[in-house]
């Protein structure tokens, strides 16, 4: 990171009186996020396989790193496996001197009615079992006339070769782009946020549905089981890593164009040109040289091109030698290759030939390996590889996003404290560890600093700011009595509608409150003389406003699509822009408890919407302070917003208000009915009154 970014995180608190004096041009919150996601992922590299200094410590935490990996691809609780229900629906025959081969069209459940599409090509040659290729399908749609005929085909040529050379290999479409078109692009495309919420990646329907291609193989009487190899290139090699990474019946890997470091996704925007399929839920903030080296000591080739510019090279080459690294403390590097051909983002010769090798030296046992003397070539017609004539009725391979993640069912009102206290304690440690698991470790309480005072006849306006987070400060607005004793304080959150309200009372007090917050160009709101006056209505009353990260003055720019962006950054990082917006509430509501500490008719906190959902979560982590929540036009779920990692997992908004109660006196308007029945009902039982 460049000195002048860093130097601009530390003095971000400092901006607003020095853009007063017109010293000099105050760093943007888009230069202020940069330093942000380069300090995070700084500390993410720093942290990845830390503690493997030796063959014993990466014994000892290998199985721990593959439940992790596990739970980020939605497959914790592991699924059931079901009958596959397999069923072969035609077969091509192709002929040539010694090109001879034979496609069967199969399709299997791997889950009941989740349909799975795929090519099976067989050697001329099957009077004994075979090494056997699972070829993972890249983002290669294949459409015509409106219909699917799955993105299989457009990589077909990968096992036209296989099969040519005696290997049995079995081509899979992937959920977006098979016969059956599914959803890939929950977060990317469709604003489906919520898939963060319950704990949801496409990466983990294709790490299940590659696991149930094994068993598929298994029964199979051509296949050798105990030669099983698996590759694919883009997303495809993608998932070649979630299945070499989690099931050891793969012997050998080859990841095509399928991998590259946190920071070139991060920090570099790489997330721009990948679809969710591309990324786990990243609970335990790894970076990606952790998938990459729960293969080991399997033989593995990282495979990419030069110019691939959504797998940059820099990346590349990190992820290998910091896997390189684990493969030598096992005493296998000799099982470890790296490839980098020219050439760009695309399937190239190149690329299939050094594959095509490794599976010869490492699943044939060819050494050395044979030349490869035939290219890898497509022989077959899209038509001739339809594995379904007409879509099933009852498929959900179309929606299986909406029942692959466990979703927590609504709990039982407690028949006593006891048994209370037990489900709160087990939701918080949730809260903690798995959905909030991206706070900073080390925060302390944050100490308000004075920025700006100006007084009117019976009321001071005060502009401070507080440390949230090591890359900005965040503004703290305070509007209290001149004369009069303070006797509560009302804290009220703003989100960008509110932000916009407040500076449009500010303007009709003093433009001078305004001015720190917007350039003398900016387009500011209308001067709003009523709301301004509602300041003054009830006499010893202060009032506190909070705008978290990315909100107000701190909005980062762009449009939509440089938003959703923006948010996909911050789950890569193991967090949610609003996840750390509750806990930048959280120290912002410390921040302010410090300039009223003896206030006698006590505290509010008062939020809408969304922001209403990060306050009464912030209030779950703040039971030291005493203040009552008021809270307006909440939705029923976390499905409607917003969105934590993981939560859906465990609890629900119904739940998080009955928390709530338990500690502070909470008023919800304006929302659903469902939202506070749970919470009344636990209310009720345990005799709880504020």
């Amino acid at each position: 990171m460049s000195s002048a970014i860093r130097i601009g995180s530390l003095l971000l608190g400092w901006t607003w009186m020095v853009q007063l004096a017109g010293a000099w041009e105050p760093p943007s919150p888009d230069t202020l996020l940069a330093a942000y996601f380069e300090d995070e992922v700084a500390a993410l590299e720093a942290a990845c396989l830390a503690e493997i200094d030796s063959k014993e410590a990466w014994l000892a935490q290998r199985e721990r790193y593959r439940a992790e990996l596990l739970e980020m691809l939605t497959l914790d609780p592991f699924p059931e496996k079901t009958p596959l229900n397999a069923r072969v629906t035609g077969h091509v025959d192709h002929e040539g001197d010694g090109d001879a081969f034979t496609v069967e069209n199969v399709v299997f459940e791997s889950l009941p009615q989740c349909y799975v599409t795929g090519n099976l090509y067989l050697p001329a040659d099957t009077s004994a079992p075979s090494p056997t290729v699972l070829y993972v399908s890249g983002h290669g749609p294949v459409k015509e006339d409106g219909v699917s005929y799955g993105n299989k085909v457009a990589y077909q040529r990968h096992g036209a070769w296989f099969a040519r050379h005696g290997y049995v290999c079995l081509v899979l479409d992937t959920v977006q782009l098979g016969e059956i078109e599914g959803i890939h692009h929950g977060t990317y495309r469709y604003g489906m946020w919520w898939w963060n919420a319950r704990g949801y990646s496409s990466a983990g329907i294709e790490a299940w549905n590659s696991v149930r291609a094994l068993d598929y193989l298994q029964t199979r009487p051509e296949v050798d089981p105990k030669r099983f190899g698996v590759t694919g290139r883009s997303g495809g090699g993608a998932y070649s890593w979630w299945l070499a990474a989690i099931d050891e019946r793969v012997r050998v890997a080859v990841p095509v164009a399928g991998i590259t470091s946190l920071r070139n996704h991060v920090v570099d925007g790489c997330v721009e040109g990948h679809c969710d399929c591309m990324y786990p839920v990243n609970t335990y903030r790894w970076d990606f040289p952790a998938v990459a080296a729960l293969v080991a000591p399997r033989p593995l080739l990282i495979s990419n091109t030069d110019k691939d510019s959504i797998f940059p090279l820099e990346g590349v080459l990190d992820v290998h030698a910091k896997t390189r690294s684990i493969y030598a403390l096992l005493d296998a590097e000799a099982h470890l290759g790296l490839q980098i051909a020219e050439g760009p983002h695309k399937d190239t010769q190149d690329l299939r030939v050094h594959a095509f090798t490794w599976f010869e030296r490492f699943l044939k046992g060819a050494d050395p390996p044979p030349l490869i003397r035939k290219p890898a070539e497509a022989f077959l017609t899209p038509q001739q590889l339809k594995v379904l004539d007409t879509i099933p009725e009852d498929e959900r391979t179309s929606t299986i996003h909406e029942s692959f993640a466990h979703q927590a069912p609504a709990p039982d009102v407690p028949t006593d404290e006891v048994t209370w206290r037990r489900a709160r304690d087990g939701w918080m440690t949730a809260l903690r560890e798995k959905v909030f698991r991206g706070w900073p470790k080390d925060a302390r309480v944050p100490e308000p600093i004075l920025r700006q005072e100006i007084t009117k006849e019976v009321h001071t306006f005060r502009v401070y700011d507080f440390e949230s987070h090591s890359n900005g400060r965040l503004p703290l607005l305070v509007v209290s009595p001149r004369e009069t004793t303070v006797l509560s304080v009302q804290v009220t959150v703003l989100d960008d509608d509110a932000w916009q309200a407040w500076m449009a009372r500010a303007l009709a007090v003093d433009e001078a409150l305004v001015r720190p917050f917007a350039p003398e160009s900016a387009s500011w709101p209308e001067r709003d003389p009523a709301g301004a006056a509602a300041w003054f209505a009830r006499e010893g009353v202060a009032h506190v406003y909070l705008a978290a990260r990315g909100i107000g003055p701190s909005a980062w720019s762009g449009d939509a699509r440089v938003q959703v962006h923006l948010r996909r950054r911050f789950m890569l990082l193991g967090q949610t822009v609003d996840g750390m917006r509750v806990f930048d509430l959280c120290q912002g509501m410390r921040a302010a408890s410090s300039l009223f500490p003896h206030v006698e008719g006590g505290w509010s906190l008062m939020a809408d919407g969304t922001m209403g959902v990060n306050a009464l979560y912030a209030s779950l982590f703040l039971t030291e302070m005493p203040f009552a929540l008021s809270l307006t036009r909440l939705p029923a779920s976390h499905r409607e917003g917003p969105d934590y990692l993981n939560v859906m997992r465990f609890l629900d908004l119904p739940t998080a208000l009955a928390m709530a109660k338990e500690w502070r006196a909470v008023r919800v308007g304006e929302s659903p009915e469902s939202l506070s029945s749970f919470g009344s009902l636990v209310e009720a039982r345990l005799g709880w009154k504020h």
